[in-house]
């Protein structure tokens, strides 16, 4: 197994508003990279299977959403949420849950996600290959800890939802680790 310290190299394919662009859909693809989002910045990223999921629209991203001004008192540049999903998708569900502050990143392919070594297999439920739930504080493209759900398995029965959530996060960067489990300081892929 090879340990993960820094976040892996990828090219995110975002969509960004473009008032030059003529028509009821005024957008244009650009690429983002790993550097971009990155570098030179204090970053809490959360990751999670599915746009407009119940655990996902109900609780996990807009908690964090509710926590945006505590995480910058905190020092963090940016709040990013990670998820399999294309740049068309997160873009409405963040419309629908009313997101503001949290970015929302499309990883369509599940390349980041792959490359972290958080993707399972959903299919038992007709997901296909998703991400695992978790969270993780990276540093200037450093991961300093990261928040892993426990029963981290392809087709597992249930969705925990125990420590990659906003407060744990929070509790972390206050110097106050919330109890529960969380994962070693890096991550480890295969």
């Amino acid at each position: 197994m090879a340990v993960i310290e820094t976040v892996p190299n990828v090219v995110f394919k975002t969509r960004v508003r473009d008032e030059s662009v003529e028509g009821p859909n005024p957008y244009r693809w650009e690429d983002k990279t790993t550097q971009d989002l990155f570098a030179g910045k204090k970053v809490v990223v959360f990751s999670l299977p599915g746009a407009f999921t119940p655990t996902c629209s109900s609780n996990h991203l807009p908690r964090y959403e509710e926590l945006y001004a505590e995480f910058q008192a905190q020092g963090v540049d940016a709040v990013i949420c990670i998820s399999v999903n294309d740049a068309f998708v997160m873009f409405k569900w963040g419309k629908e849950v009313g997101a503001k502050n949290v970015f929302l990143l499309p990883d369509g392919a599940g390349e980041f996600t792959r490359k972290m070594g958080m993707l399972v297999d959903k299919s038992n439920i007709g997901f296909g290959l998703r991400s695992w739930r978790y969270s993780m504080l990276v540093n200037d493209s450093k991961i300093e800890k990261i928040f892993v759900e426990p029963g981290f398995a392809d087709n597992a029965g249930s969705d925990p939802f125990e420590v990659s959530d906003a407060d744990t996060m929070l509790a972390y960067l206050k110097g106050s680790e919330a109890t529960g489990v969380s994962a070693p300081r890096l991550a480890f892929v295969g």
